[in-house]
């Protein structure tokens, strides 16, 4: 099959999301909206992507190379419409081949099958169009359609009664060969309703020129456009019941399935135990047979294979755990490598560090890692045992084998082997204690 352009319309600005935020920028599954449509439209295995922006064109062009470095934009100054923003697009598309794909960036849960069966409906038909059954009074435009043939599409504005009546609607998405496309949308006039360029009017423009016209039809849940915080949402809720259902089909035991909420790029392997309340942010790989306990909130870190992390741990981004790590209670990770075996039970704080394969971190540990200015590298050896309490005032090093003394605070190399202790003298005062405490007491009646 040959190649194929994705054209993703994402110049609105979404007025009824109250918001100084292009509305394809806010976000479900901790990424923006726009970015599903781009994940959808990857399973084509694009040649090229082109976002066609708008309002918030900067921010919106800065979004997409995220997520694509190779996207090309094109700005559509005006809003008059989606055949005039579908043109914008023409002068890149000059002279290619194979099929383009036209997409929303406020429409994020189409399907990759989806796509795939509009461009195998291709070899029927020189025009797809995805469709959907809605039984409602939605003002979505009319498919009026034999069968698989697609006669034309009615805007809602411009439909007659019995024409608002049919139950098939349009979801805007359109696959056709990319000149074939383009061809049709230099045709378009603005004679409807809203004096805009309709994009559906390609259909009876395509049939008066012989070429035929079909149609695919979708799940609704799949076109659902974000215009309100509503709807925002709304697909937020159904962005995570797919991606729970997937985690489960793929071999990911969730024990409170309701309660944890994916990203768009969570990477979880099977046989992995996910416990209630976890949160996954952008940038999360967990290899199988791992263990993310209850009340976890992980971002862009990797956990691998018979790695157990929490209750209540926090992992930041460049937090990476090797094989058979433990992760306990009120830790937090950041930018930090934990080689195998290595055992942060709890209340810890390890940032910017490299932790070495069996070494033990008591509670209450803390990386030292800011000065107020910069940040500073703390690096443990392997087989090391940090005792509880210990502060490692970064730059600093613990070599293989060595301990620290609880309560200490290092700031000074420590040797492989050796052990360090860093703290005051204790003092102690008999009787002292009960003199204070009858001194505060006559204080505080006196008071």
């Amino acid at each position: 099959m040959a190649g194929v352009s994705l054209i993703i319309l994402a110049a609105g600005m979404g007025s009824r999301m109250n918001s100084d935020l292009p509305k394809v920028l806010h976000r479900i599954g901790a990424a923006p909206l726009l970015h599903h449509a781009m994940q959808a439209g990857r399973a084509l295995d694009p040649d090229r992507t082109i976002v066609v922006t708008g309002h918030g064109a900067d921010a919106v062009d800065a979004a997409a190379r995220a997520f694509d470095p190779e996207v090309e934009t094109v700005r559509q100054t005006e809003q008059l419409g989606t055949g005039h923003a579908v043109a914008q697009a023409a002068p890149l598309l000059a002279g290619q081949t194979g099929d383009a794909v036209v997409l929303y960036g406020d429409t994020p849960l189409i399907r990759p099958e989806t796509l795939e069966a509009m461009r195998a409906a291709r070899a029927r038909h020189a025009v797809v169009v995805l469709g959907f059954h809605h039984h409602g009074a939605g003002r979505y435009g009319r498919l009026i359609a034999e069968g698989e043939a697609l006669e034309k599409i009615v805007e809602y504005k411009d439909a007659t009664e019995d024409q608002r009546a049919v139950t098939l609607c349009n979801s805007g998405v359109v696959c056709a060969d990319a000149g074939t496309l383009m061809d049709l949308v230099a045709r378009i006039g603005t004679a409807n309703a809203a004096g805009e360029y309709y994009l559906t009017d390609i259909v009876e423009i395509a049939r008066a020129r012989g070429l035929t016209a079909g149609v695919v039809i979708c799940d609704e849940a799949e076109t659902l456009g974000i215009n309100t915080r509503q709807e925002l949402a709304a697909a937020e809720a159904a962005f995570q019941t797919r991606a729970r259902a997937e985690a489960q089909e793929n071999g990911v035991t969730l024990t409170a399935p309701d309660t944890v909420f994916f990203a768009l790029d969570t990477v979880v392997g099977r046989d992995t135990v996910i416990g209630p309340n976890v949160v996954f942010g952008p940038g999360v790989t967990v290899e199988s047979e791992a263990e993310i306990r209850p009340f976890c909130h992980l971002e862009g870190c990797h956990i691998s294979r018979l790695a157990t992390v929490g209750p209540f741990a926090r992992l930041r981004p460049g937090a990476e755990l090797a094989e058979d790590v433990h992760v306990g209670n009120f830790v937090e990770i950041k930018n930090a490598i934990l080689d195998e075996g290595v055992k942060v039970g709890h209340l810890t704080y390890l940032g910017d560090a490299h932790v070495g394969e069996r070494t033990n971190i008591g509670a209450g540990t803390i990386t030292c890692n800011y000065d107020g200015v910069n940040k500073h590298k703390t690096t443990i050896g392997p087989r090391v045992f940090i005792g509880s309490n210990t502060m490692l005032v970064a730059p600093v090093t613990v070599g293989r084998d060595a301990m620290t003394g609880s309560g200490s605070v290092i700031t000074e190399d420590v040797p492989a082997e050796a052990l360090a202790i860093g703290r005051a003298r204790q003092v102690t005062k008999p009787g002292l204690a009960v003199k204070l405490m009858d001194l505060f007491l006559s204080k505080k009646k006196k008071g």
